[in-house]
């Protein structure tokens, strides 16, 4: 979505939210992100000001004090930003890839069954279902380096332990991670 490139130059207009467009945002975020109802008040606390930037892209970016929160291709999820996760970590599903895997992922590719099954990786024991966003985690590391979307179930990615596991969204290191909102 910003692999090619993205900056201030993209931005085509920006509005502050409405309290009741952040209450129906809210409400939006529990339904799609269940793991995000205990922390919900303290990423939009009550009178927080919310900027929808929207970029030239047709992508609308949810800005909280000049950080990227959350951003939306037309009418695609919501997706939260690293920098979001980095602060409330437990907000997505995990799965955790290998050393291996590593560069690769860094480097924008999508994650392939063998990273997400080897020694080292990790998917949790109950099933993510094929579609769910989730957080990918690296082999020693704290912090989450990727968000992606499941291209299976995480039973089916055990099972077959082929081809794409894992659609990459955002990475360490992306336009979004680099750019700056002022």
């Amino acid at each position: 979505m910003f692999k090619k490139g993205f900056s201030t130059k993209d931005i085509n207009g920006r509005t502050m939210m409405k309290s009741s467009a952040i209450k129906s945002m809210k409400a939006k975020l529990i339904k799609q992100f269940p793991l995000i109802e205990p922390v919900i008040d303290e990423i939009f606390p009550k009178k927080v000001s919310v900027t929808l930037v929207k970029t030239k892209e047709r992508i609308t970016l949810y800005i909280v004090d000049n950080k990227i929160y959350f951003f939306q291709h037309f009418d695609d999820p919501l997706v939260p930003s690293l920098q979001l996760i980095h602060m409330y970590p437990d907000i997505l599903e995990k799965a955790q890839v290998d050393r291996g895997a590593i560069k690769y992922v860094l480097s924008g590719a999508n994650i392939m069954c063998p990273g997400l099954t080897s020694a080292g990786a990790h998917l949790p024991d109950h099933n993510i279902e094929r579609g769910t966003m989730v957080s990918v985690m690296a082999e020693g590391k704290e912090h989450a380096m990727a968000v992606g979307i499941t291209k299976m179930s995480t039973d089916e990615i055990k099972s077959v332990n082929k081809g794409i596991g894992i659609d990459l969204l955002l990475y360490l290191g992306d336009p979004v991670w680099k750019v700056v909102v002022d």
